[in-house]
């Protein structure tokens, strides 16, 4: 990877710095859920203030449709802001149609922290608009991007206003691409990697990039019956994507080709229907009955991949093994993530893990403080691991101060 600017060595003093940061968390009846993504901003937040400038802060939240949306407003964050940074958050409600924003800002001193309106209010933001580039940019004279989830989008906020104004990574962005970096660029070796999921028609660029970088492709999930079926063996009522039967053949015969081993389930728990303590079984995955689903990975598989993490120097971790969010079924994907976190603990593992689904599992199983690094991004990481170009990445990597 290219290297890129962060605000190491910048001179913040006197200046009003945008921070372009992911405030799109879970919100229900006006009251943030989770602060993951908020408290993840605090380090730059304070680094910034301290060497003495005034924060502008921008995000983004829901899907507005270039259009002032009152259940989409971004206010319900300020306090919560507020308490993680231990400092006040002025918040300014615009449609960004006026100068609101722009003496918003102008009034804000070094040491303080404005919040401004959800920047998908506008229109512009999604097409990544030169005009609303330049009037963003006009409201600071330091742009700073700590959203790398968001760092996929060519939109104003994140890759536009980049262009016109000193440009650097964040403490978290900064966090963020260093690991990636070296769970996928300079890995320690062997080096594993987990995916699972629903459906292999999302995540095909995945895969194919994985099975040319990594020593190990564990697959999981609901992804792993299409694998399954595409050996001939019968998963039932399972979860299938029966028009990929010839993909999932060519991904093993790729991993094949790249000497990558690949590890699919052996057994499994089934069941003749997804509901919280729902008869299961555990079997073979050869012994499945057409009434029957395979929901999780069985203690044969739990131990094979297991074995393979006791291998292993690097994990990288996207999607969980089996329908974690109801009991029986979370057992093979909290027993995976344990070890990985055992591992981890004990020095002998460095773990890269990512994605919504896969955060939820690590919750679910008490460990996702003990893994290397856990990314809160979810298009962004998974695009990354795909091998794909992030823009606003890439415009970090070309700016030079």
């Amino acid at each position: 990877m290219a290297g890129f600017k962060t605000i190491e060595g910048m001179d913040f003093a006197g200046k009003r710095v945008l921070l372009r940061a992911d405030l799109n968390v879970p919100v229900q009846d006006g009251k943030v859920t989770d602060a993951t993504r908020i408290e993840r901003i605090v380090p730059s937040l304070r680094e910034i203030i301290e060497r003495g400038a005034a924060v502008v802060l921008l995000s983004h939240f829901g899907r507005p449709q270039g259009r002032a949306e009152p259940s989409m407003s971004l206010r319900p964050i300020a306090p919560v802001l507020a308490k993680a940074l231990g400092l006040p958050v002025r918040f300014v409600a615009t449609d960004w149609r006026d100068d609101g924003a722009a003496r918003a800002a102008a009034a804000t001193k070094p040491g303080q922290v404005l919040l401004l309106e959800n920047t998908r209010f506008h229109p512009g933001e999604e097409d990544n608009d030169p005009l609303f580039a330049k009037l963003l940019a006009g409201l600071g004279d330091v742009f700073i991007n700590d959203a790398f989830s968001a760092a996929h989008r060519a939109h104003a906020s994140t890759e536009g206003i980049a262009h016109e104004l000193p440009a650097a990574a964040g403490r978290s962005m900064q966090a963020e691409l260093d690991a990636l970096e070296r769970a996928l660029e300079r890995p320690e070796r062997p080096l594993a990697a987990i995916v699972g999921g629903a459906k292999i028609s999302t995540k095909l660029d995945l895969l194919s990039n994985l099975a040319g970088k990594v020593d190990t492709l564990i697959i999981g999930g609901a992804m792993a019956n299409t694998f399954l079926a595409a050996q001939g063996i019968d998963v039932g009522k399972s979860l299938c994507e029966r028009d990929l039967l010839a993909t999932a053949r060519a991904v093993v015969d790729e991993a094949n080709a790249r000497n990558c081993r690949l590890i699919l389930p052996s057994d499994a728990m089934l069941a003749a229907e997804l509901k919280p303590g729902a008869a299961s079984h555990v079997a073979s995955v050869t012994s499945v009955r057409p009434d029957e689903m395979i929901l999780d990975i069985g203690p044969q598989t739990i131990e094979a991949v297991a074995s393979a993490l006791d291998h292993a120097a690097t994990l990288v971790w996207n999607g969980p093994f089996g329908a974690f969010e109801i009991e029986p079924f979370d057992r093979g994907t909290i027993a995976v993530a344990r070890h990985a976190a055992a591992r981890t603990g004990s020095g002998k593992l460095v773990s890269i893990a990512g994605g919504g689904d896969t955060v939820a599992a690590l919750n679910r199983a008490g460990v996702v403080h003990e893994f290397t690094y856990v990314s809160t991004a979810g298009g962004a990481f998974l695009e990354w691991l795909e091998g794909k170009t992030l823009p606003g990445v890439k415009v970090l990597e070309l700016k030079t101060v």
